[in-house]
């Protein structure tokens, strides 16, 4: 199923493919601070409609995630980087993805802090 999604201004649009019925709420220093629940897709199945430019990039930490947010409204829709495979893989903040129903998911708890 294709889903949009967007930061809260709409300067950051995008569509993901996926099947959306389970989230991840991570504890670790930036999801915490920012109430993300994401779900993780291939980077091919994550296509962004607006330019590159309106995106800003965050890291820290390892560096191995690539968190993007609205320079504009400051929301984080979207973080890049690889799969445990080494594929590279989107992680969807489902906050962004008005169409996903968050009280349907199953949630899966990810101790990040202890990471």
């Amino acid at each position: 199923m294709q889903y949009e999604g967007s930061c809260h201004c709409g300067r950051i649009a995008f569509d993901v493919e996926g099947e959306f019925l389970s989230g991840m709420d991570c504890n670790c220093s930036i999801c915490r601070r920012r109430g993300s629940i994401l779900a993780f897709v291939p980077r091919s199945d994550f296509h962004l409609r607006t330019p590159e430019e309106n995106v800003s990039t965050y890291t820290f930490n390892t560096h191995t995630l690539q968190h993007r947010f609205c320079a504009t409204c400051g929301v984080a829709p979207y973080a890049e980087g690889k799969g445990p495979d080494g594929s590279p893989m989107a992680a969807i903040n489902l906050r962004c993805v008005p169409a996903v129903d968050l009280s349907e998911l199953q949630m899966t708890h990810f101790d990040g802090a202890s990471r």
